[in-house]
């Protein structure tokens, strides 16, 4: 049997590497996506080998990431519970998918994953697989009673690593998990379990990676203009980037400004409700500005027909089914609404705060003449018309007033 495992070099997917290749007997290949992480990957190769994989991939996916997995979700207006930006959903379809690319490269039977069985991840990981390549199996040892108790703690886990000559660091547990790529960086569980706790105090400025504390940032606002191009940001401050270099140069800005910054309790897929504190720096600048854009040049019925499938798009990133046909679907309507969203947004950032500061197009459908207070030079609209307009509107609202204040009064 040969296996395809999502692999970190940190002490789980250690544990996962050689505990799955003794139980099924099984050739383990490791992979690793770099997917903007920033953790270093250096000696990751000598690792695996060692742990026990025959081979081990190290996939540089960022681009990749930024153009096919990010950028059309911006394009969608997408948000999760009206705050959460996606960060670690969007990630796991690329990841899942490169893994079942590598299993099929290989000839490989299954493919395994380090996510616990209480978590969102289980479900985006083998959601991807269905979709993508139903006859591989799935190996998913949390979720295994057996890997569980044996397992009950970290102290379990360090101790396997010794007998088995595993090469891990083994550290003190973190008072929180993190979770970290170019769209963004999450921190969840420990001592975040507690709603209460406010993250934003003084003694957990530590804990952030991506941004400074709004109090921290500097003085002085920072203009920065973002040109689009059919929906898709395609220059920074008048400098062309890719959608790699767009979301690495507005996270550096983002983070100088401490913007991005969101502490939610969100309900996740599997039912419970967990709180999360996220660092989304250069995502937010990109949304906020991303419809700025929209508002001068999208049709008003096209962007309340995609407005009110924002919740929709935004539930089938978290859930996990960006390769579903229901997704595809929504993502050409996307598509054909962007087809004009082009211009330049100026936005100004300062202390935590993205500030509208301009916006211009030249397919711009903002009319200065027909919107004036003043005389209309184009008689593009006649004011006269606005009294029948309101009459025919009122017209069922003056019926039911008439019908129900009747029945009122005859009670």
């Amino acid at each position: 049997m040969k296996i395809v495992l999502a692999y970190s070099g940190g002490l789980d997917t250690s544990v996962l590497l050689s505990w799955i290749k003794e139980k099924y007997s099984a050739e383990m290949i490791a992979f690793c996506a770099d997917i903007g992480q920033e953790e270093e990957l250096k000696g990751l190769e000598k690792k695996a080998l060692k742990t026990g994989a025959s081979k081990i991939y190290i996939d540089d996916l960022q681009e990749e990431f930024a153009r096919d997995f990010i950028f059309p979700m911006m394009q969608a207006g997408a948000v999760y519970e009206n705050q959460y930006f996606l960060g670690t959903s969007i990630a796991r379809p690329l990841i899942a998918k490169r893994m079942i690319e590598i299993a099929r490269l290989e000839k490989a039977d299954a493919i395994g994953h380090g996510a616990t069985g209480k978590g969102n991840d289980q479900v985006r990981f083998e959601l991807t697989a269905a979709a993508l390549a139903p006859e591989l199996r799935i190996i998913a040892p949390w979720r295994d009673s057996t890997f569980r108790a044996q397992f009950p703690g970290r102290a379990e886990m360090i101790q396997y690593c010794e007998d088995k000559a595993i090469p891990v660091q083994a550290s003190a547990k973190k008072p929180y998990s993190m979770d970290r790529n170019l769209l963004h960086i999450s921190f969840e569980a420990g001592i975040l379990e507690d709603p209460w706790l406010d993250a934003s105090a003084p003694e957990h400025k530590a804990m952030y990676k991506l941004s400074v504390a709004p109090e921290d940032a500097p003085n002085k606002a920072e203009y920065v203009t973002l040109d689009f191009e059919k929906g898709d940001c395609i220059a920074v401050n008048g400098k062309k980037h890719s959608p790699l270099g767009v979301m690495k140069t507005l996270n550096k800005l983002g983070g100088k400004h401490g913007v991005g910054r969101v502490d939610l309790v969100e309900n996740r897929f599997v039912g419970m409700k967990s709180r999360g504190v996220y660092e989304t720096p250069g995502g937010a600048i990109l949304h906020f500005a991303h419809r700025q854009m929209e508002t001068l040049t999208m049709d008003r019925e096209v962007m309340h027909l995609r407005d009110s499938l924002i919740p929709k798009y935004a539930e089938l990133v978290y859930y996990g089914f960006w390769f579903s046909p229901e997704r595809y679907a929504l993502q050409a309507l996307v598509t054909e609404s962007q087809k004009n969203v082009t211009g330049t947004v100026r936005v100004k950032l300062y202390k935590g705060n993205i500030i509208n500061a301009g916006r211009k197009s030249p397919v711009s459908l903002y009319n200065p003449h027909i919107a004036t207070m003043e005389a209309d030079p184009t008689q593009a609209y006649n004011q006269d018309d606005a009294t029948g307009f309101i009459r025919l509107n009122a017209l069922r609202l003056k019926v039911a007033a008439q019908v129900h204040g009747a029945e009122s009064e005859a009670k």
